[in-house]
C-alpha cells in the first residue's frame, strides 16, 4: 500500500495572474468518419492519417509543402499495428511534408491535444508560423480482448487492474464507487448522460453510433438490455473501440497577417491549461482535497485565466471527455457549472442538451461519436472551431461564439484544456 501523493500544486504564476500568449489561429481541419472499421477495407495508419491530413490541409485552402513543423498524437500505434515513428510516416503519407521537422506526442487519450499544445509552443515561441497537427489511433483490427490490453498500458501496469478483462472499465468503475461515497451517484443519471450522448450522435454524420438503435430499457438497470459491464458500470455507460483520425491546420498572427484570411472569420485557441498527476488511481481517490480531481480543476481554471474568462458562464458549448458517463458528471462539476453531486439531476433535467443552459458534446462526444484515443484530443479542437465559426452543419449550436475543450489521459492523469474563440475576440 502506497501513501496518497500529495495533491498537485499551482506551478509560480499559475495561482495568480497568467500572461496573454498571442492567438493560435485554426485555419481548417478535418475528420475521418469513425464508423468505419479501416483494417476490414485493408487500410492501416498510413491511410488514416493520410485522409486526415489531406482533408484539413483542403479545408484550410493551404499547399502541404507551404507547413513548416509537423505534430502527430498517437497512443499505441505499436501495439496497435506494430508501427512507432509516426512522424516520418506521415512525411510517408503527405510525401510533400517530407524535410519538415515532425515529431509524434503520447500522453494517453490526452496525446492529440498535447499534439496540438506543442504546436502551438512553436507557433507562439516564432519559430514556425504554420503547423500541422494529426491525431490518429487504429483500433479496431485487433480482437476486444487484446484491444482492452493495449489501452490498458496507459494506466499503471502491474500495479492497478491486474487480471481484469477491461482495465479501463474497471478502474472507471472504481471512480465511480469513489463518487457515490463522497455525493451518493443515481444509476438513472448515468444513463440519462448516455442517451443524451447517443441522441446527439444520431445528429453527427461523422459519428461512429450515428445509425444505432437502443431498445427502450437500454440506459437502465435492465440485465439484458445493458448488462454490467465493470461494477456499477454498464455497457452504454462505456465508451467503444473506435478507428480515426482527426487533423487541424494551425497559423500564427503574422501569418495570418501576410496571407490574407480575416481574423475575424477565423477559430483560434485563446487559452489552455495542462496538468498532470500521479498515475495510480488508489493515490489519487485516497486523497481529501475539495475536488475530486484537484488536477482537472486546475487545468479548467488555467485555461480560463488565460483566455481571460471570468467562468463557465462565458461559455456557449463544451466538448468534455465522457469516457464513461461517471467522467462526464465528475466533468461538468469540476467546469463549475453546478455543485459537487450535483451534475446527475442537471443532466436528467436537460440543462446540457441542446438550447440547454451549456450544451454539452453536441457531435455526441466520447460515447457516441467515439474515441480513437490519439484522434480525440484533436476532434475537440476541430468540432470547438466549427461551433464558434458557425460551420457545425447539423450539431451546430445558435449563437455560439465560446467554446471549451477537456481531454483527459489515463485516470485523470493528464488533463488539457482549451477555450476556443472567434479570432475577432482575441
Amino acid at each position: 500500500m502506497t501513501t496518497p501523493a500529495p495533491a498537485p500544486t499551482p506551478t509560480p504564476g499559475m495561482a495568480t495572474a497568467i500572461p496573454a500568449a498571442p492567438p493560435m489561429y485554426i485555419l481548417g481541419g478535418a475528420q475521418t468518419d469513425f464508423a468505419r472499421n479501416w483494417a476490414k477495407e485493408g487500410l492501416g495508419l498510413i491511410d488514416l492519417m493520410r485522409e486526415a491530413s489531406l482533408g484539413a490541409l483542403a479545408d484550410a485552402k493551404v499547399d502541404a509543402r507551404a507547413v513548416e513543423v509537423v505534430h502527430v498524437g498517437n497512443l499505441a500505434g505499436e501495439l496497435f499495428a506494430g508501427q512507432a515513428h509516426l512522424g516520418g510516416l506521415l512525411a510517408t503519407a503527405v510525401p510533400e511534408l517530407a524535410g519538415r521537422p515532425s515529431m509524434r506526442h503520447e500522453a494517453a487519450c490526452a496525446s492529440g491535444s498535447c499534439a496540438v499544445l506543442a504546436a502551438g509552443a512553436d507557433l507562439q515561441a516564432g519559430r514556425y508560423d504554420l503547423a500541422l497537427v494529426v491525431g490518429v489511433e487504429l483500433m479496431r483490427n485487433v480482437p476486444a480482448n487484446e484491444g482492452a490490453g493495449h489501452l490498458g498500458s496507459a494506466a499503471w501496469v502491474g500495479h492497478e487492474a491486474v487480471g481484469a478483462q477491461f482495465p479501463w472499465p474497471t478502474l472507471f468503475a472504481e471512480i465511480a464507487d469513489a463518487y457515490d461515497a463522497r455525493y451518493g451517484l443515481d444509476p438513472a443519471h448515468l444513463g440519462a448522460f448516455s442517451a443524451a450522448a447517443f441522441a446527439n450522435a444520431a445528429r453527427n454524420p461523422l459519428a461512429q453510433a450515428r445509425d444505432w438503435d437502443f431498445a427502450a430499457a437500454a440506459f437502465t438497470a435492465d440485465d439484458t438490455a445493458n448488462p454490467v459491464v465493470a461494477g456499477r458500470l454498464r455497457r452504454t455507460d462505456c465508451g467503444r473501440i473506435t478507428d480515426g483520425a482527426a487533423a487541424l491546420v494551425l497559423a500564427s498572427p503574422a501569418w495570418v497577417a501576410e496571407h490574407g484570411p480575416d481574423p475575424a472569420d477565423l477559430a483560434c485557441v485563446r487559452g489552455f491549461g495542462h496538468r498532470t498527476d500521479t498515475l495510480s488511481l488508489a493515490d489519487k481517490l485516497g486523497r481529501t482535497d475539495a475536488a475530486m480531481f484537484p488536477q482537472l480543476a486546475g487545468a479548467v481554471a488555467d485555461a480560463y485565466r488565460r483566455a481571460g474568462l471570468t467562468g463557465p458562464d462565458e461559455l456557449d458549448v463544451a466538448e468534455l471527455h465522457d469516457c464513461f458517463s461517471v467522467t462526464g458528471l465528475i466533468m461538468l462539476e469540476h467546469l463549475g457549472v453546478c455543485g459537487p453531486g450535483d451534475a446527475g439531476r442537471l443532466v436528467a433535467e436537460g440543462a446540457f442538451g441542446p438550447g440547454g443552459r451549456l450544451p454539452v458534446n453536441p457531435g455526441g462526444g466520447l460515447l457516441g461519436l467515439g474515441h480513437p484515443v490519439g484522434a480525440t484530443g484533436v476532434r475537440m479542437v476541430l468540432d470547438a472551431a466549427r461551433q464558434v465559426t458557425g460551420r457545425a452543419g447539423p450539431i451546430q449550436v445558435d449563437g455560439a461564439r465560446t467554446a471549451l475543450t477537456v481531454n483527459v489521459g489515463g485516470s485523470f492523469t493528464t488533463v488539457v484544456t482549451t477555450v476556443v474563440g472567434r479570432g475577432a475576440d482575441a
